[in-house]
């Protein structure tokens, strides 16, 4: 199961991450987010994959981002068409959706083919990091062949749901707000003690 850690931005705290055996990291590259990513960190992961998290951006700024950070995959996370999607290929491309219901799956069918992975979020006031989870049974509804992650709300005491929760297309969870002592700063004790507890228990 991957494990994607969102919200990095500190170098330290992205060294000490990386150390847990963590996946892949995500920087949030839109200014409304509390967990805004303005310049290069000092560090960036050398043996993980950075995902570059943005918000209906141009696409000139997202390369500008892929070359300035190194970005190995780009999330979508706003209103952006399957057009601009296609666009940003040969790119790893993560598109993401806010769901509370099983019809809000039907926006992926026009994403079939152009994101090689999906994230299935909470439905809130923000885009993204409200700290909620959704009711993960309606996923039961998606027969699409893209894998995807699943996000939103996913907290410490968490892991025996992540444990128990299976979907033929899940392939890893997205993991943010729930491990933070400040936006942007990850609890390391929180994310080792939960890490360990879905592997080895």
């Amino acid at each position: 199961m991957i494990t994607k850690v969102c919200g990095m931005r500190d170098a330290q705290n992205i060294r000490d991450v990386e150390a847990l055996g963590i996946d892949w990291i995500g920087m949030i590259f839109w200014p409304k987010s509390k967990r805004y990513v303005a310049e290069v960190p000092s560090y960036l992961p050398e043996h993980l994959k950075k995902v570059g998290v943005f918000v209906d951006s141009t696409l000139d700024d997202i390369l500008q981002h892929i070359s300035d950070y190194q970005l190995d995959i780009i999330q979508l996370h706003g209103q952006e068409s399957p057009d601009f999607a296609k666009a940003l290929k040969p790119h790893t491309i993560i598109k993401a959706f806010n769901i509370e219901k099983a019809d809000d799956l039907l926006q992926t069918e026009k994403y079939k083919g152009i994101a090689d992975y999906f994230l299935f979020d909470t439905k809130g006031k923000m885009v993204g990091g409200n700290g909620q989870k959704f009711d993960w049974s309606v996923l039961t509804a998606y027969q699409g062949k893209t894998p995807f992650l699943l996000s939103g709300g996913i907290g410490p005491e968490d892991a025996e749901s992540v444990r128990s929760f299976h979907h033929p297309r899940c392939i890893g969870i997205d993991l943010n707000s729930r491990f933070e002592s400040e936006p942007g700063f990850k609890d390391i004790n929180q994310l080792k003690t939960f890490i360990n507890k879905l592997r080895y228990e």
